[in-house]
């Protein structure tokens, strides 16, 4: 499966924030990367430009491919309402995302991981695909034979999140999802609205 293996901190430094989370190196060097990247005279982006970055940070931010972002982003369309909210909704909603936002994998690329080597369930049966959207009421858990493992019984001690459209249950180490998030709801700091500008085109 393709997926962006590279240096994390070079592209959040090119997006100007830490899209992957805590990193020291990007707070040492809080500037865009290359031999002009502490310049203070940046080239003027166009409008394209930075329909573009807003676009590219998205798909950084959750991991996903162009492809899978334009299925997403053609479902939204067909939906009534705002598109960019219900974009970031459906992105919300993929199953990958979700295991990380419970708390059970510490990154969402770890979340990938443990969803691939069937870690997970989803109403109670296995799956192995990180981009399923979940629907109201699924419920995401731990497999019983999984529950002991380090890397999630490590993420889980160090859960300090609470996301209002998910409940988790630490017992049985599981969660559901109640609801689609509220674009106030959704911590993430994406301009939405110019990536439907950029589709639109």
């Amino acid at each position: 499966m393709a997926r962006y293996i590279g240096p994390k901190s070079k592209i959040a430094r090119k997006f100007g924030e830490p899209i992957f989370g805590a990193d020291k190196a990007f707070e040492k060097k809080n500037y865009p990367p290359g031999q002009h990247g502490s310049s203070k005279r940046r080239k003027k982006q166009s409008e394209y430009g930075i329909q573009l970055q807003e676009k590219q940070k998205a798909k950084y931010t959750y991991g996903i491919l162009e492809k899978q972002f334009r299925n997403l982003f053609e479902k939204a369309s067909n939906k009534s309402g705002v598109t960019g909210e219900i974009l970031l909704q459906l992105i919300e909603s993929r199953l990958d995302n979700t295991v990380y936002r419970l708390g059970i994998a510490p990154t969402r690329s770890a979340a990938r991981q443990l969803v691939g080597h069937r870690h997970i369930t989803v109403n109670g049966q296995v799956v192995n695909i990180p981009s399923m959207l979940l629907k109201e009421g699924d419920i995401i858990a731990v497999r019983e034979k999984s529950k002991s493992l380090e890397t999630i019984t490590y993420s889980l001690e160090g859960r300090v999140n609470r996301y209002p459209w998910l409940e988790w249950d630490a017992e049985k180490m599981a969660g559901k999802f109640m609801s689609y998030p509220s674009r106030e709801d959704i911590p993430e700091t994406i301009k939405e609205q110019l990536i439907v500008e950029l589709y639109s085109k």
